[in-house]
């Protein structure tokens, strides 16, 4: 029974983030999460889940990537990456020990595999073929002091950081962290603008924004990251723009 984890769910989507952004994607959402930021659009995954083997979910992630492998499809090595991507995401996948062996198969299994991860726990027994999208948590969330800075050592050129960003605060933090870190020369770095939460995605378990500090509007972020030349790439979640942003399943 040891080769099991507690899944929420695992479905075909768009990838709606980091640099891969608009590709067909599966997800496989894991159970469970130790922070609670104050933007959480997930908290229905904290403790909602089913325990299922390691073979089932790669069985359903097999099932649901079968409508890619068309032998007849055209693609250029090393222009287009293997369809669809593999993300795990939480809650926190690396709350259950077995998500590194469930990562390791399906690299084993060709796919090209995401790991969307807090930064608060260590990434360094990760699979190294594993695309690691790792959050440094800024004022805003209410979880940055679990940042764990050493993680930033076993960073490679194909992981990628990602602030989220809701205020004026968040943003002078993350800019100060690029450049007193060097990050820009380490991994592509994300700013994702914080997509205010629907009435139905509010949870009372969540961090409250600490008080004095300025909201930042989508514009805003954007007019900022270019008078200051930062060296990132500007997100959205393009799946909330393409359904609502409280459905789950996208």
């Amino acid at each position: 029974m040891s080769d099991t984890l507690v899944v929420n769910e695992i479905y075909l989507s768009l990838q709606g983030e980091s640099t891969f952004a608009g590709l067909p994607c599966v997800f496989i959402r894991l159970t469970a999460c130790d922070l609670r930021c104050s933007y959480c659009d997930t908290a229905y995954a904290f403790t909602e889940g089913k325990k299922k083997s390691l073979e089932e979910i790669c069985t359903e992630v097999r099932r649901l990537a079968a409508p890619f492998s068309n032998p007849k499809s055209s693609r250029k090595a090393g222009r287009t990456p293997k369809l669809p991507l593999v993300e795990l995401t939480g809650g926190e996948p690396l709350l259950q020990k077995n998500s590194l062996s469930l990562m390791k198969q399906l690299c084993d299994d060709g796919f090209i595999v995401l790991l969307e991860t807090s930064g608060a726990h260590d990434i360094s027994p990760v699979d190294p073929r594993v695309r690691r999208i790792m959050d440094l948590k800024c004022p805003s969330s209410g979880e940055a002091e679990r940042n764990r800075w050493e993680n930033l050592r076993h960073l490679k050129h194909n992981d990628e950081i990602k602030f989220v960003i809701g205020t004026v605060e968040d943003y002078e933090w993350a800019r100060r962290q690029i450049m007193e870190h060097r990050l820009n020369v380490v991994c592509p770095l994300l700013f994702s603008w914080v997509h205010p939460l629907a009435p139905e995605q509010q949870n009372k378990s969540l961090k409250k924004v600490p008080a004095g500090q300025t909201p930042v509007s989508r514009r805003e972020l954007a007019e900022k990251i270019i008078a200051d030349a930062l060296p990132v790439r500007f997100q959205v979640q393009m799946h909330k723009i393409i359904w609502p942003p409280e459905q789950r399943g996208i």
